[in-house]
């Protein structure tokens, strides 16, 4: 019932709820009908994930507690994401992440989520924020070669082993993203860490093999030589890096 509520509080334009609670070891997504959510009180235990939808575009919390091992994650989407906080609580190894998506066959790497960070008061061992973009999807591997027909007893001759493909080019990574920081003054600048490299690229797709040739065949009359292999194809090229984001850090 409590969930219920939860739900239906959040399912508006302007959505507010006094506390969330994700347990340990456990995913929450967060309902995509509001852009702006605000938070009384989140508290996400060790390693427990809390999922921001690619609606959401802003998400005011006046007391934010991260666990062990914790994550909010953003999913993502063109629009940047606003995190305004009150006071936060970060434990060991929690974490804010806005990484973008692998690609695949179907789809191309897609680019980390610009986010901007207000935090007011901060107590943390470290400040994570993963925004890295997305790895390129691999190439395609080469079709194999097909091998030579086998030659009669009474005419013909081996054939010929067919030529590999060669592998398709890895695709290039996606972008990092573009990341905005506010921490108080007094918060240590060697504990923060933002990562913005862009996705590396694709693997290359691997070669198609060389067909082989057609077997030799020893007959009562006549012996017919094998037929030749093929040339095994070429291995792909990995895909480019995507391009760096970059990091801005603002003092309160």
């Amino acid at each position: 019932m409590r969930k219920l509520c939860l739900l239906a509080a959040l399912c508006s334009p302007f959505a507010h709820a006094d506390v969330v609670m994700v347990q340990a070891n456990s995913l929450m997504r967060l309902p995509g009908n509001a852009s702006v959510l605000q938070l009384e009180k989140l508290e996400v235990a060790d390693y427990g994930t809390l999922l921001i939808p690619a609606g959401v575009t802003r998400v005011d919390i006046d007391q934010l507690h991260l666990g062990r091992e914790a994550r909010i994650t953003l999913v993502p989407a063109e629009p940047g994401i606003e995190l305004r906080v009150g006071r936060a609580e970060f434990d060991e190894g929690s974490q804010i992440n806005a990484r973008g998506a692998p690609g695949t066959f179907e789809k191309p790497a897609r680019a980390a989520r610009d986010l901007s960070v207000r935090i007011e008061s901060l107590q943390a061992p470290q400040l994570l924020i993963d925004a890295r973009g997305g790895t390129g999807a691999p190439g395609f591997s080469g079709l194999d070669g097909g091998n030579g027909q086998a030659p009669g007893c009474t005419w013909g001759a081996a054939g010929a082993g067919a030529n590999g493909d060669d592998g398709g080019n890895g695709q290039a990574g996606a972008a990092g993203a573009r990341v905005r920081v506010e921490l108080p003054r007094d918060y240590p600048a060697e504990l923060i860490s933002v990562r913005v490299d862009g996705g590396a690229g694709g693997k290359p797709g691997e070669a198609g093999r060389a067909g082989a040739g057609g077997k030799s065949k020893g007959c009562i009359v006549y012996r017919t030589d094998g037929g030749k292999s093929g040339r095994p194809g070429l291995a792909g090229q990995p895909g480019d890096a995507g391009a760096a984001g970059m990091v801005t850090i603002e003092r309160l």
